[in-house]
């Protein structure tokens, strides 16, 4: 009998579809705490800039600085972060780096014109921003995966600068995320953390410049602080737990699915850890390697707190099934561990990235594949997507009519705009129409 505490479910029940939105259900608990606290940072740091920084920096990671210049890296100490590292992990990175960046070439969205008969253009500008923020979380809780998938799109975009925060507690500098950053081409780094960094990047300080917008992942005190500076800049999402959904047919290997279901929810007790199997016996089987694996994880009262609290596996009646289910979950990550696995990616309408077949597990996606893992989670996938180059770029539309065009398209505008009651509009379009 299995020792591991985990859900087993069956979409055949009656109850399936109401234990399902329970397991599905999250709700960020408000945290009074936290609400409290970037509220007063936030306003500091728009109020008292640099100062506000500086103080929160030594509250929180124990820095002490004279100015902000003291808090920031110089190039050189991103160069010199990479060259200390050993051989096999810069060639890691810079693979990885090189993946990433093949893949968000091909996103790049580009300008368009089209001119109709009458001389009149339409077309679409195509802008990098300005000025990017990169927040990445320091210290132990390290992730130069993270800077790889937010800055590379960035660069490619053509964002002119990229200005990455880090907190460095205690002074403590992972050598990894500085070389990251040298090898993704940041223009600036400081050795700044918490929503304090994010006040600092969406209202500017007398040393930070305000930022176009903010990217990257961070801890509740990061995410809330985004939250409240969205559209004075813009963000690239409030993200939640980590999530995986595997759906089997029990053709493939029990301990690689226990594995990839361990690898989420060794994030945190909060990450979700899903499978839909046809087979039970198949089922049986992962949960077996479940118990017989555990034990061996470093991280295994994490994994089994998630497990636990988040996790299920379900038995499906069939694999049409269990697509119908995997779009109304939408996860963040789905792996089809199927021995024809291409032929049901078109059954899947909602997933923030599809790993296809038993040797595309989520961990290659994490690291080097090349798409960006940054993705949509609690469901968003319904509506959202990746991080891509595409979110580091702005379109304008191009009006040019000429005056045949306008001749026309100013009676339209003229009816259309009576109809709204707006005589401006309508007297300003028959100006162009000749019968005003």
């Amino acid at each position: 009998m299995s020792q591991t505490p985990i859900r087993r479910l069956d979409a055949g029940s009656p109850d399936f579809p109401t234990a399902l939105d329970t397991l599905l259900a999250f709700e960020a608990a408000a945290d009074a705490r936290i609400d409290t606290a970037v509220t007063e940072i936030l306003h500091a740091v728009r109020t008292r800039g640099d100062a506000a920084v500086i103080e929160y920096t030594h509250r929180f990671d124990g820095l002490d600085a004279a100015s902000m210049g003291a808090l920031e890296l110089p190039q050189s100490a991103l160069r010199a972060a990479l060259d200390a590292l050993g051989a096999a992990q810069r060639e890691a990175l810079e693979t990885a780096a090189g993946r990433v960046r093949a893949y968000h070439e091909r996103q790049k969205g580009e300008s368009w014109r089209h001119a109709e008969a009458d001389g009149t253009i339409l077309g679409q500008k195509v802008t990098p921003l300005d000025r990017v923020g990169l927040y990445v979380p320091g210290g132990r809780a390290a992730y130069p995966s993270s800077v790889l998938m937010n800055a590379i799109p960035a660069k490619v975009a053509g964002v002119g600068e990229l200005i990455m925060t880090v907190p460095t507690p205690g002074g403590e500098k992972n050598p990894l995320v500085l070389a990251a950053a040298a090898i993704t081409g940041v223009d600036r780094v400081f050795a700044i953390g918490g929503a304090q960094a994010v006040a600092a990047l969406a209202y500017g300080t007398q040393t930070i410049p305000q930022v176009d917008k903010i990217v990257g992942p961070g801890n509740a005190f990061v995410a809330e602080a985004k939250r409240r500076v969205f559209g004075t800049v813009g963000i690239d999402m409030v993200a939640g737990p980590s999530e995986v959904l595997i759906i089997s047919d029990g053709s493939g290997n029990a301990e690689w699915v226990a594995m990839d279901l361990f690898a989420q929810a060794e994030h945190d007790e909060l990450a979700q850890s899903i499978l839909l199997c046809t087979d039970v016996a198949f089922i049986d089987a992962v949960h077996a390697a479940i118990d017989r694996l555990l034990p061996e994880m470093p991280r295994r009262e994490t994994i089994a707190r998630s497990l636990a609290g988040r996790g299920a596996l379900i038995r499906v009646d069939s694999l049409e099934q269990a697509c119908e289910i995997a779009n109304h979950i939408a996860p963040e990550h789905l792996e089809l561990s199927l021995d024809e696995a291409e032929t049901w990616i078109d059954r899947i309408r909602h997933a923030g990235a599809i790993f296809v077949g038993h040797w595309a597990v989520e961990a290659l996606g994490d690291y080097c594949a090349g798409p960006n893992h940054v993705l949509p989670t609690m469901r968003s996938a319904r509506f959202s997507s990746p991080l891509g180059t595409y979110d580091f770029q702005k379109r304008s539309s191009i009006v040019q009519i000429s005056e045949t065009g306008a001749r026309q398209l100013a009676r339209i505008a003229a009816i259309l705009a009576d109809g709204e009651g707006l005589q401006a509009h309508a007297r300003s379009a028959r100006m162009r129409s000749g019968d005003d």
